[in-house]
Formats: structure tokens, sequence, C-alpha cells
């Protein structure tokens, strides 16, 4: 039997969603839980991969077993797991849905806090320079790059990606004056390695004036890197939604 989970995570601790020999990961500790409470060896297949630190506020994997889960199989998970990792749901689903190559959607949100703040430490970027940004700036980043569907400026050089192809369904930035706080949100059929990040930073050096608009349509129209290409940091990233097709009963 298949089954998707529904989970979140708090990615400070770990070194990203994917497995590794030498280093702690989400996967690999569903897959420890996992397989330490059925007796069995499971295998974990999330529908991404997150970079160190990043975040998911709502994130699916998926699970193959031979019997059914147990009842209480949710509760002793949890309880199993540590506390930077959730499961919500344990869903049964057919073989042919896969986590990550049935998706249709993806969505991420990038957060930023203009004011030094304890309380949003590794949960929010802080970026002293809102000051001195045009927010009006941002939007029209963002309304350029909504405008092309293929994004070698925003994938990083050491990516396995076979294309640069990818159809974004939404951008947005958002601002909070009474908190000091600024939004991001971006969603696409797919994306690709360290993307939104790239983007984000593309877009903040366009609004402090270190990258003009006419360059960032350049390097779109060109396929080529940026003069100012800035990787933000992973602490203000968050998954925030996956869409798929229906499940069939």
């Amino acid at each position: 039997m298949r089954y998707f989970i529904e989970l979140s995570y708090f990615g400070t601790p770990f070194s990203g969603w994917q497995k590794q020999p030498h280093a702690r990961s989400v996967q690999g500790e569903l897959e420890r839980a996992f397989s330490t409470l059925l007796r069995q060896k499971i295998e974990v297949v999330g529908c991404g991969r997150t970079d160190a630190g990043v975040h998911a506020s709502y994130y699916v994997a998926h699970l193959d077993v031979a019997e059914p889960l147990p009842e209480n199989f949710l509760h002793r998970a949890n309880r199993f797991l540590p506390p930077d990792i959730a499961l919500y749901t344990f869903l049964p689903v057919p073989d042919e849905m896969h986590a990550r190559f049935s998706a249709l959607e993806r969505s991420y949100e990038y957060r930023i806090h203009c004011h030094k703040d304890p309380f949003l430490q590794n949960l929010s970027y802080h970026f002293p320079f809102c000051k001195d940004l045009a927010f009006a700036k941002l939007q029209q980043a963002g309304r350029l790059i909504m405008q092309y569907d293929a994004f070698y400026p925003f994938c990083k050089s050491n990516s396995d990606a076979r294309h640069m192809k990818c159809q974004l369904h939404h951008i947005s930035w958002e601002r909070k004056p009474q908190t000091g706080q600024l939004r991001f949100s971006i969603s696409a059929n797919r994306f690709l390695r360290g993307m939104v990040r790239l983007i984000v930073g593309a877009c903040l050096q366009t609004g402090l004036g270190k990258l003009s608009i006419e360059e960032l349509q350049k390097a779109l129209d060109e396929q080529t890197r940026l003069p100012q290409a800035w990787s933000v940091p992973a602490e203000g990233l968050y998954l925030t939604n996956v869409i798929y097709p229906p499940i069939r009963k």
C-alpha cells in the first residue's frame, strides 16, 4: 500500500530534506523512525529537495508498506520523531500517485524582517536595508520575471536539471508596514535548484538600485548569469503548499 504523508518541519537543524551519509536530514529522520516502528526497511520519497536550513510549513512525502498502517501509527510516529518534524496525516493513495512526479504545483514564501528581532531568528531573514528599498521596483522585477518560462539566471551552477523551463503561476511581494516585514510568494509547476532564493536576491538588488530592470531583462532574454547574482540566506524560505490532481477512489 502507498500512503501520502502530510507534514511540516523546521529546517534549521537539518542539512536539507535529502538523506546524506554524514549529515542529519528530514528524510533520514523519517526513514529511521518508520523503519524502527514498523520493524522493516522503509524508504520515504519526498515532493522535492529543500536545501539546508529551508523550512516547510507544508510538505508531502510517500511511503510503501505491505500491510495497512496501524490505527495509532500517526501518534506513535510523532512521539518518536524530534520536535522539529510534525506529521499530520497518512493518506492511502493509488500506487501511481507519486509525491514528487504527480505534483502539479508547488508554492514557496520568503519572509523578511527589517528590524532586528531575536524571536524571528532562523524563522525570517533580517534585512537591515529596508529603508533603502524601492518597493515598486520589487514589484516591477516580479512582474518582469512572470513573463518568462526559462530561468537559467536563477539556477545554481552545479544543478543537474535537464532543462530550465518552468511554468510560473504566481509571483507577489507583500509589505506589512505595521510589523516592518516583507513577504515574497511564488508558485510554479517546478523549480530549479536554488531558484527562489536567487529570484528574491535579484528583486532585492533591483529594489536597492544595484541591479537595473534592463540588466534583469537582458539576462532573462539571453539566458545568462546576472551581473549581481545573490542567493539570499536559507532561513527565510518556506515550502508552503503542494497541489496534486484529485485522488482516484
